[in-house]
């Protein structure tokens, strides 16, 4: 996950010092170039994630915690249409500082944010998957994340919507125009949110900076429609909701993770995580 959002990154650097030498000439030929920056960055003036005494406050902290480097709203739900046929979604997105300090500009284009997310729907009984992303900077109403006047986090028309003041119930939004698929979700929170790790600092090696703070809304009882090509099926399930914001990057050596969120007819839930190295070996920092 850490190497995409770091490509991403890098994209965004080049579409942002390209664009940023182009002027208008009239009928005069336009040019533009891109420097690739190094990708060993400096994280010095990014906070870090790990003070297990960091006072937690919903619906308070489902707003951007702007100066850290990288944070993500993460929904993932299982389906079912009035058939039994089954459906699963993946709606996640991101946010990543270019700069640790906002940039001196009276342009409203500028800006030390933007926003990435990927939407996948898997159609189970007839064995399609459908996936699409999209990128934007976080200014001039593109994309964004808001808890003022309610819960809002956005990228162009795809979005998660509070209903209510303390955001238990959303309404989640999103298109895919090429596949001609919409989804349209009422989530519903049955549960409060869990800290994850200690008191929601989750561990990812063994350095004390190599950590997120993290939690999760683990039953979200979900409703609405789901529209693959002319066929919109009433569909209803359940919704996971992670939450994750930091700095520091895995250690060297590791290549990412694999994560399993489990909800049970009991009334209660799973998470369990493990950190993927080249070599192989195994990782005990990060459990469930």
């Amino acid at each position: 996950m850490w190497k995409i959002i770091a490509l991403l990154g890098v994209a965004v650097l080049i579409v942002g010092v390209g664009f940023g030498l182009l002027e208008v000439r009239g009928a005069e030929t336009i040019t533009a170039s891109a420097v690739l920056l190094d990708p060993n960055m400096d994280y010095s003036g990014y906070p870090i994630a790990n003070d297990p005494n960091y006072s937690w406050s919903f619906p308070a902290d489902h707003a951007p915690h702007p100066d850290f480097l990288t944070e993500w709203w993460y929904y993932t739900g299982n389906l079912e249409n009035e058939q039994g046929e089954r459906f699963g979604f993946q709606f996640a997105v991101f946010r990543r500082a270019i700069v640790p300090t906002e940039p001196v500009a009276d342009s409203e284009w500028r800006t030390r944010q933007y926003y990435s997310a990927h939407f996948t729907v898997s159609d189970v009984a007839r064995e399609r998957f459908f996936h699409d992303e999209r990128l934007s900077r976080g200014a001039m109403g593109l994309a964004g994340a808001t808890i003022d006047p309610s819960y809002r986090v956005w990228i162009e028309d795809w979005q998660v919507e509070g209903q209510n003041p303390d955001a238990t119930e959303v309404r989640l939004n999103a298109t895919m125009p090429n596949e001609n698929i919409t989804l349209d979700l009422t989530l519903n929170s049955l549960k409060a949110p869990v800290l994850q790790g200690d008191n929601g600092v989750s561990k990812k090696g063994g350095s004390p900076d190599n950590a997120s703070y993290y939690y999760s809304v683990t039953r979200q009882q979900t409703q609405g429609t789901l529209t693959i090509g002319d066929v919109t099926h009433r569909v209803q399930g359940w919704t996971w909701m992670d939450r994750e914001w930091s700095t520091s990057v895995l250690e060297d050596g590791a290549q990412g993770w694999d994560w399993f969120g489990l909800i049970f007819d009991d009334e209660t839930e799973l998470m369990l995580g493990k950190i993927r190295y080249a070599d192989g070996r195994e990782d005990n920092s990060y459990g469930g």
